[in-house]
C-alpha cells in the first residue's frame, strides 16, 4: 500500500517497492507500455504506484538508448526512409504558459524518423524541432551508423536539402517525393480529414535513385504504428508527456521493442522475425524479460 504523506516521503517508499518488484512484475508493467497504455492505466493496471511505473520507464529508456546506441552501427541498410512526426509535450503550444514560450519542451515537439525497407529496422531518430539544425544532427547521427552507400527517400521538407548533404557528403542516392493534394474538405470535416492525396511529384536531389523505390510508405506507416503503440502521440486525445524526459524514454522504450522484441508481419516468413533479426543484430526474438536484463541487477 502507498501512503504519499509528502514528496519526500512518497518517493523513498516507492524505491523500497521498486527494489522488491519481482521481475513478473516488471515484465507486466513494461508489456503495458509497450502496448500503448499510459503511465497512469498501466499502475492501475499491474497494481503499482505511478512513481514506481514512471521509475521504471525511466530506467528501461535510459537503458535502451544506451544499447541501441551501442549496436545500430555499421548497419546493411540500402534503401532509407525519413519522416518527421509531430507530437506536443506539456501542453499544446497555444496554451504554454507565458514563462515557458520559447522553451525546447514545451509545446510543438517532433521526432524525427529513418526506417530501412528491406529489413524494417529503425536505425535512429531525433527528438527536436522541425528546422534545419535539428534536421542535420539527425541525418549525421543517421549516416555514421550506415556501413554502405544507400538510397534515401524524404518527404518535400525543405531543411532535409541541407541537412542530406550535409551528412552524407553527396555519397547517397537520394531524392524527394512530394504528394500533392486536392482542395481542403470543408471546415466541419478537416479538422478529422486530410486533404485527399490526387498525385506525387518525384525529385532526385543527387545521385541516381532506382525510381522503383523512392516512396515514403513504409516510414508513414511506422509513424502510423507509432501513434498506436504509444498513447502520448494519439491524436485528438487528452493524451500527453507532462515531462519531455519521459517522452524521450518512451520513444527509446517504443523502439527498443519494436526492433529486437516485435515480429515483424512482412518479414515473419517462415518464422517469426524482428527488424533487428533481419539486419543481423540478433538472432532470435527478445523476450520481455530479455529487454529488462538491460537495466542490470541495481532493482
Amino acid at each position: 500500500m502507498i501512503f504519499e504523506l509528502d514528496n519526500a516521503h512518497t518517493l523513498k517508499h516507492n524505491i523500497v517497492i521498486m527494489n522488491v518488484l519481482s521481475i513478473e512484475r516488471r515484465s507486466q508493467i513494461v508489456k503495458a507500455l509497450c502496448e500503448g497504455n499510459s503511465l497512469r492505466s498501466t499502475a492501475r493496471m499491474t497494481g503499482s504506484a505511478v512513481n514506481t511505473v514512471v521509475k521504471l520507464l525511466t530506467e528501461m529508456g535510459s537503458a535502451c538508448l544506451d544499447y541501441q546506441d551501442a549496436v545500430m552501427r555499421d548497419l546493411p541498410c540500402t534503401r532509407l526512409q525519413c519522416d518527421e512526426i509531430w507530437s506536443f509535450v506539456y501542453s499544446k503550444a497555444k496554451n504554454v504558459p507565458a514563462e515557458y514560450k520559447g522553451q525546447f519542451g514545451y509545446g510543438d515537439v517532433w521526432t524525427w524518423t529513418a526506417i530501412d525497407a528491406d529489413t524494417k529496422l529503425v536505425p535512429c531518430w531525433h527528438v527536436g524541432s522541425r528546422d534545419a539544425g535539428d534536421g542535420f544532427q539527425f541525418m549525421s547521427n543517421l549516416a555514421s551508423r550506415m556501413a554502405n552507400r544507400v538510397q534515401m527517400t524524404t518527404d518535400g521538407h525543405r531543411a532535409y536539402l541541407v541537412a542530406v548533404d550535409a551528412a552524407f557528403g553527396g555519397k547517397i542516392d537520394y531524392a524527394m517525393l512530394v504528394k500533392l493534394y486536392g482542395p481542403a474538405p470543408d471546415e466541419e470535416q478537416r479538422r478529422y480529414s486530410p486533404p485527399t492525396c490526387i498525385g506525387t511529384d518525384v525529385r532526385v536531389v543527387s545521385g541516381k535513385p532506382d525510381e522503383a523505390y523512392i516512396s515514403t510508405s513504409y516510414v508513414e506507416r511506422q509513424n502510423l504504428t507509432m501513434r498506436m503503440s504509444m498513447r502520448r502521440f494519439t491524436r485528438l486525445t487528452n493524451a500527453f508527456s507532462k515531462k519531455l524526459e519521459n517522452h524521450m524514454y518512451a520513444i527509446a522504450l517504443y523502439f527498443m521493442h519494436y526492433n529486437f522484441a516485435r515480429p515483424h508481419k512482412t518479414l515473419s516468413k517462415p518464422y517469426p522475425t524482428t527488424p533487428a533479426m533481419a539486419a543481423g543484430l540478433t538472432d532470435h526474438v527478445w523476450s520481455m524479460e530479455e529487454l529488462i536484463s538491460l537495466i542490470g541487477d541495481s532493482n
